[in-house]
């Protein structure tokens, strides 16, 4: 790795190509740059020439965002309906850690989007909690 950049951006060395190019977009979302390393599950790691060189933590959801997230999702899996249980539990996953749940009607819509109950819905976010739980 190059010798970090003057001043540090949330921990992040500046200048590096791929943070300057992303930086508007995610200021703009209202979301966080952090150094990789802090990094929580839920955030998206972003690499440049196979190295780690920023995370991006996306800001909760308002109420007509995650009609925009589940299309962004479908978009990048396909028919979440088709997805295995495993992917499906890391969707609900990605999705609590966003504040999906919080929204109005945000378990009916992420259940119909994944073509299942919303008991089943609620048994992966337990099943979430219990994964949190064992990594305490």
């Amino acid at each position: 790795m190059s010798a970090p950049g003057p001043v540090p951006h949330h921990g992040i060395p500046v200048p590096h190509p791929l943070l300057e190019a992303v930086r508007p977009l995610v200021d703009a979302m209202g979301g966080e740059l952090l150094d990789p390393a802090a990094a929580a599950p839920e955030d998206i790691v972003l690499r440049w020439e196979g190295e780690e060189v920023v995370a991006v933590r996306l800001p909760g959801l308002g109420d007509d965002s995650l009609d925009r997230i589940v299309e962004g999702l479908e978009r990048l899996h396909g028919p979440l309906a088709a997805l295995d249980r495993r992917t499906k539990q890391d969707l609900v996953r990605q999705l609590e850690a966003r504040g999906a749940f919080t929204v109005r009607h945000g378990v009916e819509t992420v259940a119909a989007a994944l073509g299942v109950s919303r008991f089943t819905v609620y048994n992966y976010l337990r099943h979430v909690n219990e994964q949190r739980a064992k990594e305490r």
